[in-house]
């Protein structure tokens, strides 16, 4: 085949999956969207807020003298509204500049409106805040236009998921499971929320600080799932892996079901645990071996085994540790991590080497 051919050929079959629109959208009509819930500034998945008034004040600074701000990327839901991708700072920067209402400014930790600071080019401007400004000035800065990235909602998932991942850069990555929230958000984000909440889930896995609140126990609570039902198929792609099985919980996806196939497994695994899962000499739970434990535990509830009888320190085990660390990600290693921790938890003896 002529490789140019190749070439134009996959470009054309991958921008066909692309569907996307620009637009030029006043800072007026962005917070009216706001205020009307027409644009979903800050979802549950996204983190706070977090840029201070010196770095707010630039950015408004810039929007008055007309200097180019970064595009917005937004995708387009199925009910027409819109949620950022890229430019909460953004967003929120002209909210709390021009907005007076307290829901709106408490949803963004602001108690009150921002008043201008450091400012360079407009510095007769610091010290004041939107409503002390003169209204010919004010109409002026409404009035001023920000440009818009729209990903319609017919575009294809992967190429969504794929451009969460490349436009979120504005200082606050989003993880790729808060990235999975985005775009199948709805009862499958809220199932795996759920049971991530599970206070006995919790007993079993210590995590980092900087992992508490970013999706990782959302995202090791799919793992059991995705891994458990097709862990036949998984080939070492744990990121599209994990996508790809949120993208097939359709509608007769049994949550009841799993939900308490979960919940019993982890329930059983507290009750014979006396703290989180821990590898020898590890301060957190590594993700690998809390996955492995945990589908393990499910396999055997599934088969009518409840009744875990591990013997003291098993998480020590050479053979369970060998294949949870260093090039885990492979369907060999799953599969054998799995097939051990289900031996420990009925019993087996630990092994003092790696031989077997």
């Amino acid at each position: 085949m002529d490789k140019s051919f190749e070439w134009e050929s996959q470009l054309s079959q991958q921008r066909r999956k692309v569907d996307s629109d620009n637009f030029d959208v006043t800072v007026r009509e962005l917070v009216r969207m706001v205020t009307d819930k027409e644009l979903e500034r800050a979802p549950v998945y996204q983190r706070q807020f977090r840029w201070d008034d010196a770095q707010e004040s630039k950015l408004i600074e810039s929007v008055f003298l007309g200097l180019p701000v970064p595009t917005i990327y937004v995708a387009t839901n199925s009910d027409g509204t819109w949620e950022i991708v890229d430019g909460l700072q953004r967003i929120s920067t002209l909210i709390h500049f021009v907005s007076n209402d307290k829901s709106i400014l408490d949803s963004i930790g602001k108690d009150e409106p921002l008043r201008l600071i450091g400012l360079d080019k407009l510095d007769s401007f610091n010290n004041y805040q939107f409503s002390e400004l003169p209204t010919p000035i004010q109409l002026s800065f409404l009035k001023r236009s920000l440009r818009i990235t729209s990903l319609s909602d017919k575009a294809d998932k992967n190429v969504r998921f794929d451009m969460f991942e490349r436009l979120n850069t504005g200082g606050i990555i989003l993880t790729p499971q808060e990235i999975r929230a985005c775009i199948y958000r709805g009862e499958s984000v809220d199932f795996f929320r759920e049971l991530a909440e599970n206070p006995e889930f919790l007993k079993l896995i210590k995590l980092k600080k900087g992992n508490r609140n970013d999706g990782t126990l959302e995202e090791i609570v799919l793992k059991a799932f995705a891994y458990k039902e097709g862990r036949s198929s998984f080939k070492g792609d744990v990121k599209n892996f994990l996508t790809a099985y949120m993208g097939n919980m359709k509608g007769d996806f049994d949550y009841s079901k799993r939900r308490e196939l979960f919940n019993n497994a982890v329930k059983n695994l507290a009750n014979v645990m006396d703290g989180p899962i821990l590898r020898p000499k590890v301060g957190w739970t590594p993700v690998n071996l809390a996955e492995g434990v945990i589908i393990a535990a499910m396999d055997l509830v599934e088969d009518g085994y409840t009744n875990f009888t591990p013997k003291d320190n098993w998480l020590s085990d050479k053979v369970l540790i060998k294949f949870s660390t260093g090039g885990t990600n492979t369907n060999k290693a799953l599969l054998s991590r799995i097939s051990r921790a289900k031996e420990l938890l009925m019993g087996g003896e630990i092994s003092s080497d790696d031989s077997e």
